[in-house]
Protein backbone atom coordinates (compact mmCIF):
# COMPACT_ATOMS: atom_id res chain seq x y z
CA UNK A 1 0.00 0.00 0.00
CA UNK A 2 1.32 3.42 -0.99
CA UNK A 3 2.71 5.64 1.78
CA UNK A 4 1.73 9.29 2.11
CA UNK A 5 4.23 11.97 3.20
CA UNK A 6 2.96 15.11 4.93
CA UNK A 7 3.74 17.54 7.73
CA UNK A 8 1.62 18.29 10.81
CA UNK A 9 2.69 21.28 12.90
CA UNK A 10 6.06 21.14 11.10
CA UNK A 11 6.55 17.47 11.99
CA UNK A 12 7.19 15.08 9.10
CA UNK A 13 4.73 12.22 9.07
CA UNK A 14 4.52 9.08 6.91
CA UNK A 15 1.20 7.19 6.90
CA UNK A 16 -0.63 4.66 4.77
CA UNK A 17 -3.07 5.80 2.12
CA UNK A 18 -6.56 6.22 3.58
CA UNK A 19 -5.33 7.49 6.96
CA UNK A 20 -7.22 10.50 8.29
CA UNK A 21 -5.51 13.62 9.59
CA UNK A 22 -6.80 12.81 13.08
CA UNK A 23 -5.17 9.37 12.99
CA UNK A 24 -1.94 10.72 11.50
CA UNK A 25 -1.66 13.36 14.22
CA UNK A 26 -2.21 10.73 16.90
CA UNK A 27 0.68 8.66 15.51
CA UNK A 28 3.13 11.50 16.18
CA UNK A 29 1.65 12.49 19.55
CA UNK A 30 -0.29 15.55 18.43
CA UNK A 31 -3.65 15.85 20.17
CA UNK A 32 -6.60 17.10 18.14
CA UNK A 33 -9.84 17.41 20.16
CA UNK A 34 -12.86 15.59 18.73
CA UNK A 35 -16.41 14.89 19.89
CA UNK A 36 -18.21 13.02 17.14
CA UNK A 37 -15.28 10.79 16.15
CA UNK A 38 -15.14 7.27 17.59
CA UNK A 39 -12.99 4.30 16.64
CA UNK A 40 -12.42 0.87 18.16
CA UNK A 41 -9.57 -0.99 16.55
CA UNK A 42 -9.84 -4.76 16.02
CA UNK A 43 -13.65 -4.66 16.36
CA UNK A 44 -14.25 -2.58 13.23
CA UNK A 45 -16.22 0.26 14.82
CA UNK A 46 -15.67 3.74 13.45
CA UNK A 47 -17.72 6.92 13.43
CA UNK A 48 -16.30 9.87 11.54
CA UNK A 49 -19.14 12.02 10.24
CA UNK A 50 -17.22 15.30 10.60
CA UNK A 51 -20.34 16.79 12.11
CA UNK A 52 -19.19 18.65 15.22
CA UNK A 53 -16.18 20.33 13.53
CA UNK A 54 -14.32 20.55 16.84
CA UNK A 55 -11.41 18.76 15.17
CA UNK A 56 -11.06 21.46 12.49
CA UNK A 57 -7.52 22.06 11.22
CA UNK A 58 -5.89 24.41 8.74
CA UNK A 59 -4.56 22.92 5.49
CA UNK A 60 -2.19 24.98 3.34
CA UNK A 61 -3.84 25.97 0.10
CA UNK A 62 -7.40 25.45 1.36
CA UNK A 63 -9.63 28.41 2.06
CA UNK A 64 -11.80 26.74 4.72
CA UNK A 65 -10.88 24.73 7.79
CA UNK A 66 -11.27 20.96 7.43
CA UNK A 67 -12.49 18.30 9.90
CA UNK A 68 -9.48 16.15 10.78
CA UNK A 69 -11.62 13.08 11.52
CA UNK A 70 -13.16 12.97 8.05
CA UNK A 71 -10.30 14.27 5.88
CA UNK A 72 -7.83 11.77 4.48
CA UNK A 73 -4.16 12.62 4.16
CA UNK A 74 -2.75 13.39 0.72
CA UNK A 75 0.82 13.57 -0.54
CA UNK A 76 2.64 16.74 0.45
CA UNK A 77 -0.17 18.04 2.67
CA UNK A 78 0.86 20.74 5.15
CA UNK A 79 -1.39 20.88 8.22
CA UNK A 80 -1.56 23.21 11.20
CA UNK A 81 -3.56 22.17 14.24
CA UNK A 82 -2.61 24.97 16.62
CA UNK A 83 -2.97 28.30 14.84
CA UNK A 84 -4.97 31.13 16.40
CA UNK A 85 -7.51 30.73 13.59
CA UNK A 86 -8.02 27.05 14.49
CA UNK A 87 -8.23 27.70 18.23
CA UNK A 88 -10.67 30.60 17.70
CA UNK A 89 -12.88 28.40 15.48
CA UNK A 90 -12.90 25.52 17.96
CA UNK A 91 -13.87 27.79 20.83
CA UNK A 92 -16.70 29.36 18.82
CA UNK A 93 -17.96 25.92 17.75
CA UNK A 94 -17.89 24.65 21.31
CA UNK A 95 -19.68 27.75 22.61
CA UNK A 96 -22.40 27.25 20.00
CA UNK A 97 -22.84 23.62 21.06
CA UNK A 98 -23.00 24.58 24.74
CA UNK A 99 -25.44 27.41 24.01
CA UNK A 100 -28.05 24.74 23.19
CA UNK A 101 -27.14 22.56 26.18
CA UNK A 102 -28.72 22.54 29.66
CA UNK A 103 -26.56 23.73 32.53
CA UNK A 104 -27.22 20.70 34.77
CA UNK A 105 -23.68 19.50 35.38
CA UNK A 106 -24.17 19.15 39.15
CA UNK A 107 -26.99 16.61 38.75
CA UNK A 108 -26.08 15.05 35.40
CA UNK A 109 -25.37 11.31 35.36
CA UNK A 110 -22.24 11.94 33.28
CA UNK A 111 -20.81 14.76 35.40
CA UNK A 112 -17.08 14.28 35.81
CA UNK A 113 -16.93 11.89 32.85
CA UNK A 114 -18.60 14.11 30.25
CA UNK A 115 -16.46 14.72 27.19
CA UNK A 116 -18.23 18.02 26.48
CA UNK A 117 -17.46 19.17 30.02
CA UNK A 118 -13.81 18.11 29.69
CA UNK A 119 -13.45 19.84 26.35
CA UNK A 120 -14.88 23.07 27.74
CA UNK A 121 -12.23 22.96 30.46
CA UNK A 122 -9.44 22.14 27.98
CA UNK A 123 -10.40 25.03 25.69
CA UNK A 124 -10.86 27.44 28.59
CA UNK A 125 -14.55 28.16 28.03
CA UNK A 126 -15.77 30.29 30.93
CA UNK A 127 -18.71 32.13 29.38
CA UNK A 128 -21.05 31.68 26.43
CA UNK A 129 -21.32 34.61 24.05
CA UNK A 130 -24.16 33.14 22.01
CA UNK A 131 -27.67 33.13 23.42
CA UNK A 132 -30.92 32.03 21.85
CA UNK A 133 -33.70 29.50 21.97
CA UNK A 134 -32.83 26.10 23.43
CA UNK A 135 -34.21 22.91 21.93
CA UNK A 136 -36.22 20.86 24.43
CA UNK A 137 -37.57 17.32 24.25
CA UNK A 138 -39.47 15.05 26.58
CA UNK A 139 -37.42 12.58 28.56
CA UNK A 140 -37.81 8.88 27.83
CA UNK A 141 -37.60 6.55 30.85
CA UNK A 142 -37.30 2.82 30.16
CA UNK A 143 -36.45 0.02 32.57
CA UNK A 144 -32.80 0.19 31.54
CA UNK A 145 -31.93 3.39 29.65
CA UNK A 146 -32.89 7.04 30.11
CA UNK A 147 -32.89 9.39 27.12
CA UNK A 148 -32.52 13.11 27.84
CA UNK A 149 -32.17 14.60 24.38
CA UNK A 150 -31.82 18.14 25.72
CA UNK A 151 -28.20 17.04 26.32
CA UNK A 152 -27.67 15.50 22.88
CA UNK A 153 -25.00 17.17 20.72
CA UNK A 154 -25.90 15.15 17.57
CA UNK A 155 -22.51 13.44 17.40
CA UNK A 156 -24.30 10.28 16.16
CA UNK A 157 -21.96 7.89 17.97
CA UNK A 158 -25.02 6.12 19.36
CA UNK A 159 -26.39 5.68 15.83
CA UNK A 160 -23.10 4.13 14.72
CA UNK A 161 -23.21 1.60 17.56
CA UNK A 162 -26.93 0.88 17.26
CA UNK A 163 -27.23 0.70 13.48
CA UNK A 164 -23.81 -0.15 12.07
CA UNK A 165 -22.39 -2.40 14.80
CA UNK A 166 -25.48 -3.87 16.46
CA UNK A 167 -27.78 -3.63 13.39
CA UNK A 168 -30.70 -2.90 15.70
CA UNK A 169 -31.59 0.47 14.12
CA UNK A 170 -33.48 1.68 17.17
CA UNK A 171 -31.95 5.16 16.91
CA UNK A 172 -31.63 7.55 14.01
CA UNK A 173 -31.59 11.28 13.33
CA UNK A 174 -35.14 12.54 12.79
CA UNK A 175 -36.54 15.95 11.83
CA UNK A 176 -34.38 18.67 10.27
CA UNK A 177 -32.64 21.90 11.22
CA UNK A 178 -33.15 23.14 14.77
CA UNK A 179 -35.67 20.35 15.40
CA UNK A 180 -33.15 17.59 14.59
CA UNK A 181 -32.86 14.94 17.30
CA UNK A 182 -31.64 11.37 17.72
CA UNK A 183 -34.67 9.23 18.46
CA UNK A 184 -36.49 6.02 17.67
CA UNK A 185 -38.79 6.34 14.65
CA UNK A 186 -41.81 8.59 15.11
CA UNK A 187 -40.42 9.75 18.49
CA UNK A 188 -41.59 6.54 20.12
CA UNK A 189 -40.25 5.44 23.51
CA UNK A 190 -37.39 2.94 23.67
CA UNK A 191 -39.76 0.37 25.20
CA UNK A 192 -41.86 0.51 22.04
CA UNK A 193 -38.90 0.44 19.67
CA UNK A 194 -36.54 -2.28 18.47
CA UNK A 195 -34.07 -1.38 21.27
CA UNK A 196 -32.46 -4.40 22.93
CA UNK A 197 -31.20 -2.33 25.90
CA UNK A 198 -27.63 -3.53 25.27
CA UNK A 199 -26.45 -0.12 26.49
CA UNK A 200 -23.75 0.37 23.87
CA UNK A 201 -25.30 3.74 23.04
CA UNK A 202 -24.82 4.69 26.70
CA UNK A 203 -21.21 3.46 26.62
CA UNK A 204 -20.26 5.76 23.74
CA UNK A 205 -22.42 8.84 24.42
CA UNK A 206 -20.04 11.74 25.19
CA UNK A 207 -22.62 13.58 27.31
CA UNK A 208 -25.52 12.70 29.62
CA UNK A 209 -28.01 12.36 26.76
CA UNK A 210 -28.05 8.59 27.28
CA UNK A 211 -27.56 7.00 30.69
CA UNK A 212 -28.53 3.87 32.56
CA UNK A 213 -31.64 3.91 34.76
CA UNK A 214 -30.15 4.40 38.22
CA UNK A 215 -31.43 2.11 40.98
CA UNK A 216 -28.88 3.01 43.66
CA UNK A 217 -31.46 4.97 45.67
CA UNK A 218 -33.72 1.89 45.72
CA UNK A 219 -30.82 -0.25 46.92
CA UNK A 220 -30.03 2.28 49.69
CA UNK A 221 -33.69 2.23 50.82
CA UNK A 222 -33.67 -1.58 50.92
CA UNK A 223 -30.42 -1.68 52.91
CA UNK A 224 -31.83 0.84 55.39
CA UNK A 225 -35.03 -1.17 55.97
CA UNK A 226 -34.55 -3.67 58.85
CA UNK A 227 -37.49 -5.75 57.61
CA UNK A 228 -35.50 -6.90 54.60
CA UNK A 229 -32.68 -9.37 54.22
CA UNK A 230 -30.63 -7.91 51.37
CA UNK A 231 -28.20 -10.03 49.36
CA UNK A 232 -25.84 -9.12 46.53
CA UNK A 233 -24.68 -11.18 43.60
CA UNK A 234 -21.72 -10.01 41.52
CA UNK A 235 -21.07 -10.89 37.88
CA UNK A 236 -17.60 -12.07 36.75
CA UNK A 237 -16.85 -9.09 34.48
CA UNK A 238 -17.44 -6.61 37.32
CA UNK A 239 -14.36 -7.67 39.29
CA UNK A 240 -12.18 -7.23 36.20
CA UNK A 241 -13.20 -3.58 35.71
CA UNK A 242 -14.36 -2.11 39.04
CA UNK A 243 -10.80 -1.25 40.06
CA UNK A 244 -10.55 1.23 37.17
CA UNK A 245 -13.00 3.48 39.02
CA UNK A 246 -10.56 3.66 41.96
CA UNK A 247 -7.29 4.22 40.14
CA UNK A 248 -6.14 0.61 39.71
CA UNK A 249 -4.37 -0.28 36.45
CA UNK A 250 -6.68 -1.58 33.75
CA UNK A 251 -6.94 -5.36 34.00
CA UNK A 252 -6.59 -5.53 37.79
CA UNK A 253 -8.96 -8.03 39.38
CA UNK A 254 -10.37 -6.69 42.67
CA UNK A 255 -12.61 -9.58 43.72
CA UNK A 256 -11.74 -9.62 47.43
CA UNK A 257 -11.92 -5.84 47.91
CA UNK A 258 -15.24 -5.76 46.07
CA UNK A 259 -16.70 -8.33 48.48
CA UNK A 260 -15.46 -6.33 51.47
CA UNK A 261 -16.93 -3.12 50.07
CA UNK A 262 -20.34 -4.75 49.62
CA UNK A 263 -20.27 -6.06 53.18
CA UNK A 264 -19.32 -2.60 54.43
CA UNK A 265 -22.28 -1.17 52.51
CA UNK A 266 -24.54 -3.33 54.67
CA UNK A 267 -25.49 -6.30 52.52
CA UNK A 268 -26.49 -9.25 54.71
CA UNK A 269 -24.93 -11.75 52.30
CA UNK A 270 -22.54 -11.28 49.40
CA UNK A 271 -22.69 -14.05 46.84
CA UNK A 272 -21.12 -14.78 43.46
CA UNK A 273 -23.11 -14.90 40.23
CA UNK A 274 -20.42 -17.35 39.09
CA UNK A 275 -22.19 -19.92 41.31
CA UNK A 276 -25.29 -19.47 39.14
CA UNK A 277 -23.13 -19.51 36.00
CA UNK A 278 -22.03 -23.00 37.05
CA UNK A 279 -25.70 -23.97 37.39
CA UNK A 280 -26.39 -22.49 33.96
CA UNK A 281 -23.69 -24.75 32.55
CA UNK A 282 -25.22 -27.79 34.25
CA UNK A 283 -28.52 -27.10 32.52
CA UNK A 284 -27.15 -25.81 29.22
CA UNK A 285 -24.64 -28.61 28.69
CA UNK A 286 -27.30 -31.20 29.57
CA UNK A 287 -29.59 -29.58 27.01
CA UNK A 288 -26.80 -29.61 24.40
CA UNK A 289 -26.03 -33.29 24.97
CA UNK A 290 -29.74 -34.17 24.90
CA UNK A 291 -30.24 -32.44 21.56
CA UNK A 292 -27.06 -33.97 20.13
CA UNK A 293 -28.06 -37.47 21.23
CA UNK A 294 -31.50 -37.19 19.68
CA UNK A 295 -30.05 -35.66 16.52
CA UNK A 296 -27.52 -38.48 16.13
CA UNK A 297 -30.34 -40.99 16.62
CA UNK A 298 -32.25 -39.53 13.68
CA UNK A 299 -34.78 -37.30 15.47
CA UNK A 300 -35.71 -34.76 12.77
CA UNK A 301 -37.48 -32.47 15.25
CA UNK A 302 -34.26 -31.54 17.08
CA UNK A 303 -33.32 -27.89 16.76
CA UNK A 304 -29.61 -27.36 16.11
CA UNK A 305 -27.41 -25.48 16.59
CA UNK A 306 -28.22 -24.71 20.21
CA UNK A 307 -27.56 -21.07 21.11
CA UNK A 308 -26.41 -19.78 24.48
CA UNK A 309 -29.00 -17.67 26.31
CA UNK A 310 -27.10 -15.76 29.00
CA UNK A 311 -27.29 -12.32 27.38
CA UNK A 312 -30.68 -10.54 27.72
CA UNK A 313 -29.95 -8.06 24.93
CA UNK A 314 -29.21 -10.95 22.59
CA UNK A 315 -32.41 -12.73 23.72
CA UNK A 316 -34.51 -9.64 23.00
CA UNK A 317 -32.75 -9.33 19.65
CA UNK A 318 -33.77 -12.83 18.51
CA UNK A 319 -37.30 -12.31 19.84
CA UNK A 320 -37.62 -9.17 17.73
CA UNK A 321 -35.80 -10.02 14.53
CA UNK A 322 -35.86 -13.83 14.40
CA UNK A 323 -39.04 -14.90 16.26
CA UNK A 324 -39.36 -17.88 13.90
CA UNK A 325 -36.16 -19.21 15.48
CA UNK A 326 -37.03 -18.69 19.15
CA UNK A 327 -36.98 -22.46 19.82
CA UNK A 328 -33.28 -22.71 18.95
CA UNK A 329 -31.69 -20.95 21.97
CA UNK A 330 -31.15 -22.91 25.13
CA UNK A 331 -34.08 -22.45 27.48
CA UNK A 332 -31.71 -22.09 30.45
CA UNK A 333 -32.10 -18.74 32.16
CA UNK A 334 -29.18 -16.37 32.49
CA UNK A 335 -26.96 -16.69 35.60
CA UNK A 336 -28.54 -13.51 37.02
CA UNK A 337 -32.01 -15.04 36.87
CA UNK A 338 -30.95 -18.53 37.93
CA UNK A 339 -29.32 -16.98 40.99
CA UNK A 340 -32.49 -15.03 41.82
CA UNK A 341 -34.69 -18.10 41.47
CA UNK A 342 -32.43 -20.23 43.69
CA UNK A 343 -31.95 -17.43 46.23
CA UNK A 344 -35.68 -16.88 46.63
CA UNK A 345 -36.53 -20.57 46.87
CA UNK A 346 -33.70 -22.82 48.10
CA UNK A 347 -31.76 -20.18 50.06
CA UNK A 348 -34.84 -18.37 51.42
CA UNK A 349 -36.07 -21.69 52.84
CA UNK A 350 -32.62 -22.39 54.31
CA UNK A 351 -32.56 -19.13 56.30
CA UNK A 352 -36.30 -19.03 57.01
CA UNK A 353 -37.04 -15.73 55.25
CA UNK A 354 -40.21 -15.26 53.12
CA UNK A 355 -39.24 -14.58 49.50
CA UNK A 356 -40.94 -11.18 49.50
CA UNK A 357 -38.71 -10.14 52.43
CA UNK A 358 -35.56 -11.24 50.62
CA UNK A 359 -34.17 -8.49 48.37
CA UNK A 360 -31.79 -9.66 45.64
CA UNK A 361 -29.49 -7.03 44.15
CA UNK A 362 -27.33 -7.94 41.18
CA UNK A 363 -24.19 -6.03 40.25
CA UNK A 364 -23.74 -6.40 36.53
CA UNK A 365 -21.53 -5.03 33.73
CA UNK A 366 -24.72 -4.82 31.71
CA UNK A 367 -27.54 -2.33 31.22
CA UNK A 368 -29.86 -4.94 29.68
CA UNK A 369 -29.88 -6.86 32.97
CA UNK A 370 -32.10 -4.09 34.37
CA UNK A 371 -34.60 -4.88 31.63
CA UNK A 372 -34.22 -8.62 32.16
CA UNK A 373 -35.02 -8.63 35.88
CA UNK A 374 -38.20 -6.68 35.07
CA UNK A 375 -39.52 -9.32 32.66
CA UNK A 376 -42.78 -10.65 34.08
CA UNK A 377 -41.92 -14.33 33.65
CA UNK A 378 -39.13 -13.85 36.21
CA UNK A 379 -41.51 -13.02 39.07
CA UNK A 380 -43.70 -15.04 41.44
CA UNK A 381 -46.98 -13.37 42.36
CA UNK A 382 -45.51 -10.05 41.32
CA UNK A 383 -42.33 -10.47 43.38
CA UNK A 384 -39.30 -10.45 41.04
CA UNK A 385 -36.56 -13.06 41.43
CA UNK A 386 -34.04 -10.21 41.14
CA UNK A 387 -35.31 -6.97 42.64
CA UNK A 388 -32.69 -4.54 41.40
CA UNK A 389 -29.81 -4.71 38.96
CA UNK A 390 -27.11 -2.04 39.17
CA UNK A 391 -24.09 -1.56 36.93
CA UNK A 392 -20.40 -1.57 37.75
CA UNK A 393 -20.50 2.22 37.50
CA UNK A 394 -23.43 2.42 39.94
CA UNK A 395 -21.62 0.20 42.46
CA UNK A 396 -18.57 2.47 42.21
CA UNK A 397 -20.79 5.48 42.93
CA UNK A 398 -22.33 3.73 45.95
CA UNK A 399 -18.88 2.96 47.33
CA UNK A 400 -17.71 6.54 46.81
CA UNK A 401 -20.74 8.20 48.40
CA UNK A 402 -20.36 5.84 51.36
CA UNK A 403 -16.87 7.26 51.94
CA UNK A 404 -15.27 3.82 51.65
CA UNK A 405 -11.55 3.97 50.85
CA UNK A 406 -11.55 1.13 48.34
CA UNK A 407 -7.77 0.85 48.05
CA UNK A 408 -7.45 0.40 51.83
CA UNK A 409 -9.87 -2.55 51.98
CA UNK A 410 -8.74 -6.00 52.99
CA UNK A 411 -9.76 -8.92 50.84
CA UNK A 412 -12.83 -10.95 51.85
CA UNK A 413 -14.38 -14.15 50.60
CA UNK A 414 -17.90 -14.62 49.28
CA UNK A 415 -20.48 -16.02 51.68
CA UNK A 416 -21.68 -19.60 51.38
CA UNK A 417 -23.31 -21.60 49.92
CA UNK A 418 -24.15 -19.41 46.90
CA UNK A 419 -20.67 -17.92 46.81
CA UNK A 420 -18.77 -21.03 45.79
CA UNK A 421 -17.81 -21.01 42.12
CA UNK A 422 -15.37 -22.37 39.57
CA UNK A 423 -13.12 -20.98 36.88
CA UNK A 424 -15.72 -22.04 34.34
CA UNK A 425 -18.28 -19.71 35.88
CA UNK A 426 -15.73 -16.92 35.98
CA UNK A 427 -14.91 -16.94 32.26
CA UNK A 428 -18.56 -16.19 31.45
CA UNK A 429 -17.40 -12.57 31.52
CA UNK A 430 -15.68 -12.64 28.13
CA UNK A 431 -16.55 -13.61 24.59
CA UNK A 432 -15.98 -17.34 24.16
CA UNK A 433 -16.18 -17.98 27.89
CA UNK A 434 -19.69 -19.40 28.10
CA UNK A 435 -19.15 -21.94 25.35
CA UNK A 436 -15.74 -22.91 26.79
CA UNK A 437 -17.32 -23.48 30.21
CA UNK A 438 -20.07 -25.57 28.60
CA UNK A 439 -17.50 -27.55 26.62
CA UNK A 440 -15.51 -28.43 29.74
CA UNK A 441 -18.60 -30.02 31.29
CA UNK A 442 -20.24 -31.43 28.14
CA UNK A 443 -17.02 -33.19 27.13
CA UNK A 444 -16.63 -35.01 30.43
CA UNK A 445 -20.31 -35.90 30.69
CA UNK A 446 -20.42 -37.19 27.12
CA UNK A 447 -17.17 -39.14 27.12
CA UNK A 448 -16.95 -40.15 30.77
CA UNK A 449 -13.30 -39.13 30.62
CA UNK A 450 -11.34 -36.39 32.37
CA UNK A 451 -10.07 -33.56 30.20
CA UNK A 452 -6.32 -33.75 29.76
CA UNK A 453 -6.29 -30.02 28.95
CA UNK A 454 -8.88 -27.71 30.49
CA UNK A 455 -8.09 -24.59 28.44
CA UNK A 456 -9.76 -24.48 25.03
CA UNK A 457 -7.52 -21.86 23.41
CA UNK A 458 -9.27 -22.30 20.07
CA UNK A 459 -12.43 -20.74 21.54
CA UNK A 460 -10.67 -17.60 22.79
CA UNK A 461 -9.78 -14.30 21.20
CA UNK A 462 -11.39 -11.06 20.06
CA UNK A 463 -12.35 -11.99 16.51
CA UNK A 464 -15.86 -10.79 15.67
CA UNK A 465 -16.97 -14.21 14.40
CA UNK A 466 -14.91 -17.25 15.30
CA UNK A 467 -15.33 -20.97 14.84
CA UNK A 468 -13.65 -24.13 16.06
CA UNK A 469 -14.09 -27.88 16.07
CA UNK A 470 -13.74 -29.61 19.43
CA UNK A 471 -13.16 -33.37 19.42
CA UNK A 472 -15.49 -35.10 21.89
CA UNK A 473 -13.48 -38.34 21.77
CA UNK A 474 -14.30 -39.07 18.14
CA UNK A 475 -17.38 -36.84 17.85
CA UNK A 476 -16.46 -33.51 16.20
CA UNK A 477 -18.47 -30.66 17.73
CA UNK A 478 -18.59 -27.55 15.56
CA UNK A 479 -18.78 -24.34 17.57
CA UNK A 480 -19.43 -20.77 16.47
CA UNK A 481 -18.82 -17.62 18.53
CA UNK A 482 -19.92 -14.04 17.89
CA UNK A 483 -19.85 -10.84 19.90
CA UNK A 484 -21.84 -7.87 18.72
CA UNK A 485 -25.42 -8.19 17.50
CA UNK A 486 -24.48 -7.35 13.91
CA UNK A 487 -22.21 -10.40 13.91
CA UNK A 488 -24.95 -12.45 15.58
CA UNK A 489 -27.28 -11.47 12.75
CA UNK A 490 -24.88 -13.01 10.22
CA UNK A 491 -24.86 -16.33 12.06
CA UNK A 492 -28.64 -16.32 12.50
CA UNK A 493 -29.20 -15.67 8.81
CA UNK A 494 -26.96 -18.64 8.04
CA UNK A 495 -29.10 -20.81 10.31
CA UNK A 496 -32.33 -19.51 8.78
CA UNK A 497 -31.04 -20.26 5.28
CA UNK A 498 -29.94 -23.76 6.29
CA UNK A 499 -26.25 -23.01 5.71
CA UNK A 500 -25.08 -23.41 9.30
CA UNK A 501 -23.03 -26.48 10.14
CA UNK A 502 -22.61 -25.58 13.80
CA UNK A 503 -23.77 -27.71 16.73
CA UNK A 504 -23.54 -24.87 19.25
CA UNK A 505 -23.14 -21.10 19.06
CA UNK A 506 -22.27 -18.56 21.73
CA UNK A 507 -23.54 -15.02 21.26
CA UNK A 508 -22.85 -11.95 23.36
CA UNK A 509 -24.20 -8.57 22.39
CA UNK A 510 -21.37 -6.31 23.55
CA UNK A 511 -17.83 -5.83 22.18
CA UNK A 512 -15.63 -8.38 23.90
CA UNK A 513 -18.63 -9.82 25.73
CA UNK A 514 -19.60 -8.71 29.24
CA UNK A 515 -16.20 -7.09 29.81
CA UNK A 516 -17.35 -4.45 27.29
CA UNK A 517 -20.87 -4.20 28.69
CA UNK A 518 -22.84 -0.97 28.61
CA UNK A 519 -22.58 -0.66 32.41
CA UNK A 520 -18.80 -1.01 32.71
CA UNK A 521 -16.42 1.89 33.42
CA UNK A 522 -16.19 3.87 30.20
CA UNK A 523 -13.44 2.35 28.08
CA UNK A 524 -13.21 5.29 25.66
CA UNK A 525 -13.37 3.02 22.63
CA UNK A 526 -10.02 1.35 23.36
CA UNK A 527 -9.81 -2.34 22.49
CA UNK A 528 -6.66 -2.53 24.63
CA UNK A 529 -8.82 -1.98 27.72
CA UNK A 530 -11.14 -4.83 26.75
CA UNK A 531 -8.15 -7.13 26.18
CA UNK A 532 -6.72 -6.24 29.60
CA UNK A 533 -10.04 -7.05 31.27
CA UNK A 534 -10.20 -10.32 29.34
CA UNK A 535 -6.71 -11.23 30.49
CA UNK A 536 -7.71 -10.54 34.11
CA UNK A 537 -10.58 -13.01 33.82
CA UNK A 538 -8.50 -15.78 32.27
CA UNK A 539 -5.72 -15.21 34.82
CA UNK A 540 -8.16 -15.62 37.71
CA UNK A 541 -9.58 -18.77 36.10
CA UNK A 542 -6.06 -20.24 36.02
CA UNK A 543 -5.64 -19.97 39.80
CA UNK A 544 -9.10 -21.28 40.75
CA UNK A 545 -9.08 -24.49 42.76
CA UNK A 546 -11.95 -25.93 40.72
CA UNK A 547 -12.30 -25.06 37.04
CA UNK A 548 -15.25 -27.15 35.88
CA UNK A 549 -18.87 -26.32 36.69
CA UNK A 550 -19.97 -29.89 37.41
CA UNK A 551 -17.32 -30.16 40.14
CA UNK A 552 -18.67 -27.22 42.18
CA UNK A 553 -19.54 -28.82 45.58
CA UNK A 554 -22.27 -26.28 46.39
CA UNK A 555 -23.93 -26.77 43.01
CA UNK A 556 -23.82 -30.54 43.48
CA UNK A 557 -25.42 -30.09 46.91
CA UNK A 558 -28.27 -27.95 45.56
CA UNK A 559 -29.09 -30.63 43.01
CA UNK A 560 -28.92 -33.37 45.64
CA UNK A 561 -31.04 -31.51 48.18
CA UNK A 562 -33.43 -29.56 46.02
CA UNK A 563 -33.43 -29.91 42.23
CA UNK A 564 -32.71 -33.59 41.64
CA UNK A 565 -30.76 -33.38 38.41
CA UNK A 566 -30.34 -31.08 35.38
CA UNK A 567 -33.48 -30.86 33.24
CA UNK A 568 -35.60 -32.32 36.08
CA UNK A 569 -39.16 -31.06 36.48
CA UNK A 570 -38.10 -28.72 39.28
CA UNK A 571 -35.08 -27.50 37.32
CA UNK A 572 -37.28 -26.78 34.31
CA UNK A 573 -39.63 -24.73 36.48
CA UNK A 574 -36.98 -22.71 38.32
CA UNK A 575 -34.05 -22.52 35.93
CA UNK A 576 -35.59 -22.42 32.46
CA UNK A 577 -37.75 -19.99 30.54
CA UNK A 578 -39.69 -19.34 27.33
CA UNK A 579 -39.10 -16.83 24.57
CA UNK A 580 -41.70 -14.63 22.89
CA UNK A 581 -42.45 -13.07 19.54
CA UNK A 582 -41.66 -9.37 19.94
CA UNK A 583 -41.47 -8.60 16.23
CA UNK A 584 -43.96 -5.77 16.74
CA UNK A 585 -41.19 -4.11 18.87
CA UNK A 586 -43.71 -3.45 21.66
CA UNK A 587 -43.28 -4.91 25.14
CA UNK A 588 -45.83 -7.64 25.84
CA UNK A 589 -47.19 -9.00 29.07
CA UNK A 590 -45.13 -12.19 29.41
CA UNK A 591 -47.17 -13.34 32.40
CA UNK A 592 -50.04 -14.39 30.16
CA UNK A 593 -47.99 -17.25 28.67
Amino acid sequence: MKNIHLTIDHKEVVVKKGTTILEAAKEVGIHIPALCHMKMEDINIENRPGGCRICSVEIKGKKNLSPACATECTEGMEIRTNTIRVIHARRNILELIISDHPYECLTCAKSGQCELQTMAQDLGIREIHFEGEKSTYREDFSKAIIRDMDKCILCRRCITMCSDFQTVHALSAVERGFESVVSPAFHMDLNESSCTFCGQCVAVCPTGALSEADYTKDVIHALANPEYTVIAQTAPAVRAALGEEFGYPVGTSVTGQMVTALKNLGFDYVFDTDFAADMTIMEESAELLDRLSRHLNGDKSVKLPILTSCCPAWVRFIEQYFPDMKEIPSTARSPQQIFGAIAKSYFAEKIGVPREKLIVVSIMPCVAKKYECGRNEFAVNGDPDVNYSITTRELARLIKISNIEFKDLESSKFDQPLGESTGAGLIFGTTGGVIEAATRTAYEHHTGKKLSKIDFEELRGMGAIRNAIVDFDGLPIKIGIAHGLGNARKLLEEIREGKSQYHAIEIMSCPGGCIGGGGQPYHHNKTSILKARQKAIYSEDQIMEIRKSHENPSVIKVYEEYLGHPLSEKSEKLLHTLYFDRSSHVDIDDSQF
